[in-house]
């Protein structure tokens, strides 16, 4: 009896329909794309929001403190090598949707973020206008392939020292300012599960390792965002001297 085919979106539910009318279990290499599949689109739903709370949080409280603005526009660029780059390679939406949704949010973030950092120094406005200039043709892919690859092997890098700053400057205040725990936490449990969509997808491994150090710069902000006391703690006063009394 040939099998009913039941398919959306990339996803084929024919194979685990037709193992659960017979009262059994589907199998491993039936069960496993769908289940990968599934997940690939849970993460591009939940990254619509991913950063919202960030945004939200700044201006609720109308301050980016102990927020490092490097690390927000370095993870702008590193967003934009990789949708460029997923986008070159010819990849199924479900395997890198979510970088469009945080790529726009990414950017609205650091839009917000300069706002509450005025007056914004030269430096600044020149790396926005390099970036505006640049992006529209890496997301094209109109560069050579061979640049392409060395570019993404560099996006790696790119947000290893994204989160680096930030790190050492939760550290160095023994806070995290006006992080937010949920973004955090969303993006390390989005890194976790994109490890086993990508290695399903059978994606090239650049685009593995890429989640894996997601992982580990997520988590360690992640970590640092319950250690640190939000506000950091100010040191005790010094108790005065009162008066002897005889």
């Amino acid at each position: 009896m040939k099998m009913v085919e039941l398919k959306f979106l990339g996803m084929d539910f024919g194979c685990v329909m037709g193992s659960l009318s017979k009262g059994e279990f589907p199998e491993k290499d039936c069960l496993l794309p769908l289940i990968s599949k599934l997940l690939g689109y849970a993460i591009v739903a939940a990254s619509t929001t991913v950063k919202l709370p960030q945004i939200l949080k700044i201006l609720q409280h109308k301050s980016v403190r102990g927020l490092s603005v490097v690390s927000f526009e370095l993870e702008v660029i590193g967003y934009t090598i990789a949708l460029a780059y997923c986008l070159h390679k010819g990849l199924p939406f479900s395997a890198f949707g979510e970088y469009v949704f945080l790529l726009i949010q990414a950017i609205i973030l650091v839009a917000v973020i300069y706002y509450f950092s005025q007056p914004l120094g030269t430096k600044t406005w020149i790396r926005a206008l390099l970036y505006c200039a640049v992006a529209p043709t890496l997301l094209a892919g109109q560069i050579d392939p061979i640049l392409f690859e060395a570019l993404y092997a560099s996006q790696h890098a790119i947000f290893l020292f994204a989160r680096i700053p930030q790190i050492w400057k939760n550290f160095k205040n023994r806070s995290t300012g006006e992080l937010s725990f949920l973004t955090f936490f969303m993006n390390f449990g989005g890194s976790m599960v994109r490890v086993f969509t990508s290695l399903q997808e059978k994606a090239p491994m650049s685009v593995v390792m890429g989640s894996v150090i997601g992982i580990l710069m997520n988590g360690t902000i992640l970590s640092q965002i319950l250690l640190y006391p939000y506000p950091a703690p100010a040191p005790a006063p010094a108790p005065k001297k009162g008066k002897k009394t005889d």
